[in-house]
């Protein structure tokens, strides 16, 4: 019998965090198209907003927001500020994403999971300078435990339902805006039916 336990994502118990994420850094995230990068960014802060979840954010180069300024700790987590700013939010399960991957958002999910932590790293939103040295990042926390989620998957979870709240409503605009692949077949649902009744959330998309 396995003894495989899932854990899931529960909006009730997981807080944010959101690690130097800033314009210096972000031209060294080569990994992916950036475009594509800064739209995950912008989804992965975004995460906090709709599922009300505590936001932690840290930078060793802060000028433009209130956020953890760390005074020269590669990893957050040897900031006392940042440790505590963690620790303040109540929350077992930790929702990480940073620039660069293999440093930034690894030393951090590390470090939380030796602290007793679930980690859940946002692949789609943590950069780095190449597709390899991304993958070996990634591949260090899988083996500490860190589960390498894709933003829908973390959307998904966080959900669990479309008939919760936030739920279809709250839902369909976030993913048309940073997932438009399923926009569009919400939009070609919306087109399909003839008779009966569309998804709440599908109804507002323009």
């Amino acid at each position: 019998m396995s003894s495989f336990k899932y854990e899931r994502l529960d909006k009730s118990n997981a807080a944010l965090v959101i690690l130097d994420m800033q314009e210096g850094l972000f031209h060294i995230a080569r990994d992916y198209d950036s475009t594509q990068y800064r739209n995950a960014i912008y989804a992965h802060a975004e995460l906090g907003k709709i599922f009300g979840l505590p936001v932690v954010m840290s930078t060793s180069a802060e000028t433009d927001v209130s956020v953890v300024k760390r005074q020269g700790e590669v990893n957050a987590w040897d900031n006392e500020e940042f440790r505590n700013a963690v620790k303040a939010t109540g929350k077992s399960q930790i929702i990480i994403a940073g620039i660069v991957t293999e440093v930034c958002t690894a030393f951090c999910a590390l470090s939380l999971r030796e602290a007793g932590y679930s980690v859940f790293a946002n692949h789609e939103a943590s950069g780095t300078t190449t597709v390899d040295i991304r993958e070996h990042g990634n591949n260090r926390m899988r083996d500490a435990g860190v589960q390498i989620l894709s933003y829908f998957a973390i959307v998904c979870e966080l959900m669990r339902d479309w008939r919760n709240t936030p739920g279809a409503t709250e839902i369909f605009p976030l993913i048309d805006r940073y997932f438009p692949a399923y926009g569009m077949v919400a939009r070609g649902h919306r087109a399909a039916v003839q008779s009966g009744q569309i998804q709440p959330g599908e109804d507002i998309l323009p």
